[in-house]
This record gives structure tokens, sequence and C-alpha cells, in this order.
């Protein structure tokens, strides 16, 4: 079966980086887009970014734009989030998802999810 699982979350003080990372097993991961969401605490869960099975399509939502980056190593079956000038209204817990369909990127379409990692940002 499909798994994915994140890392990389923790502690880190407003303008500093993070990295996670999402290992995803159970199928031919370069036929898949990936993406990352995050839900912080009383909020919906909202999307951050998502990269297209090839790599070669990116999206960001407006607040992460120009600070995180969605890269992917289809070698290492790997999605990426690079986030660096952290803020403390990035703190959420962050989810890596993708759809149980090859070759979709519609938002509506990922309903593979990870456990979360949390990312916390200190002012």
């Amino acid at each position: 079966q499909v798994q994915l699982v994140e890392s990389g979350g923790g502690l880190v003080q407003a303008g500093g980086s993070l990295r996670l990372s999402c290992a995803a097993s159970g199928r031919t991961f370069s036929n898949y887009a990936m993406g990352w969401f995050r839900q912080a605490p009383g909020r919906e869960r909202e999307f951050v970014a998502t990269i297209s099975w090839s790599g070669g399509n990116r999206y960001y939502a407006d607040s992460v734009k120009g600070r995180f980056t969605i890269s992917r190593d289809n070698a290492k079956n790997t999605v990426y989030l690079q986030m660096n000038s952290l803020k403390p209204e990035d703190t959420a817990v962050y989810y890596c998802a993708s759809p149980s369909r090859p070759y979709v990127r519609d938002l509506g379409a990922f309903d593979y999810w990870g456990q979360g990692t949390q990312v916390t940002v200190s002012s």
C-alpha cells in the first residue's frame, strides 16, 4: 500500500530555515504529483505547494511564494520542502500528500496523506 512518511520538522526561530522530507513507497513514485499542505491550530488544512510527476511544474500558495521551494528526487522516491525566512505564522503541522491516480495534479485529487510533521516558528 502507499505510504508517505514526513520528517524534518522542528522548532526554529523566525527568519530561520528548515527542510522537510517525505519518503514515499508502495508504487511508482515518478508517475505521481506530490504536494505539501499544512494545518495550524484552529484552522483548516491549506495548500502550500505542489510539484508535478516530472518536477517540471511547481505551484505555491501566495503566502509562501519566494520563501519555500518544493523539489523531488525520483531516484530516492522523496519530495522535499525547503522553507526559508520562516515566520511565526508558518507554524503548523505539515503534511505530504499525493493523488491516488497518476498524472493528475488537481488539489482535489490529493487523497493519500502522511502523518504530518510539526513545524514551530518562534518570534
